[in-house]
C-alpha cells in the first residue's frame, strides 16, 4: 500500500460479524496482511446476540479501501461491511483521564470540565478522574489543555460510529 500520508485519508469502516471466538483476529489480521495500520478499533455486541459490530478507523485511499472491503467479504464470518464518510456519520470516542489536581487548581480545572461538557468521576486530594465523549478533535483539544495540569494516566476507546439518516446496516440475511 502507498504509505505517503499526503495521499491518504481517514476512513471509518463498520463490519458486522458472527459473534464467535477468533473473529476479531481474522478481521484485524486481514488489515495487517494488506499493510493497513489500524488507528482505532472498537468491538461490541449488536441488538442480535449472534452478531458483533467492529468499527475500525484506518488511513488509506479509495482504491485500497475498496480492495479491503472486497477482501473482508471473503471472510466467512463477515456479514456486512460499510465504509462511512465523516460528513455522513456520527462518530464518538470515550476518554477517561486521571489529572493531577491539587485544591488550588480545581476551580480552573472545573471550568474546563464545564466548557467541554466532561464529567468528574472521582476526586482525591491530589487528582481527578474525568470522562469525556466526543469526536477526535474535541478529545484531542481537551487532552492538550490537560497537559498543563499533568496527565497521570489515560485510557481511550476507539471510534464508534453510525451512518446518519434512516438507513440501517443489517446482515445480508435480513435484507
Amino acid at each position: 500500500m502507498n504509505t505517503n500520508p499526503d495521499n491518504l485519508k481517514r476512513y471509518t469502516v463498520g463490519v458486522l460479524v458472527d459473534n464467535e471466538p477468533g473473529v476479531l483476529s481474522r478481521v484485524s489480521g486481514l488489515f495487517s496482511r494488506r499493510g493497513f495500520n489500524i488507528e482505532s478499533l472498537a468491538v461490541g455486541p449488536t441488538q442480535d446476540a449472534e452478531i458483533s459490530r467492529i468499527t475500525i478507523a484506518v488511513l488509506g485511499d479509495d482504491a485500497h479501501i475498496e480492495q479491503l472491503v472486497q477482501q473482508l467479504y471473503k471472510l466467512v464470518c463477515v456479514q456486512k461491511v460499510q465504509v462511512m464518510e465523516r460528513h455522513n456519520a456520527v462518530e464518538r470516542q470515550l476518554l477517561l483521564v486521571k489529572v493531577a489536581a491539587d485544591p488550588a487548581e480545581r476551580e480552573s480545572l472545573m471550568r474546563l470540565v464545564d466548557i467541554f461538557k466532561a464529567k468528574v468521576l472521582d476526586v482525591t486530594r491530589s487528582s481527578m478522574i474525568l470522562q469525556i465523549t466526543g469526536d477526535n478533535e474535541k478529545i484531542g483539544a481537551l487532552m492538550k489543555l490537560l497537559e498543563d495540569y499533568g496527565i497521570r494516566e489515560l485510557v481511550r476507546t476507539g471510534v464508534v460510529a453510525l451512518e446518519r439518516g434512516d438507513g440501517v446496516m443489517t446482515p445480508d440475511l435480513f435484507d
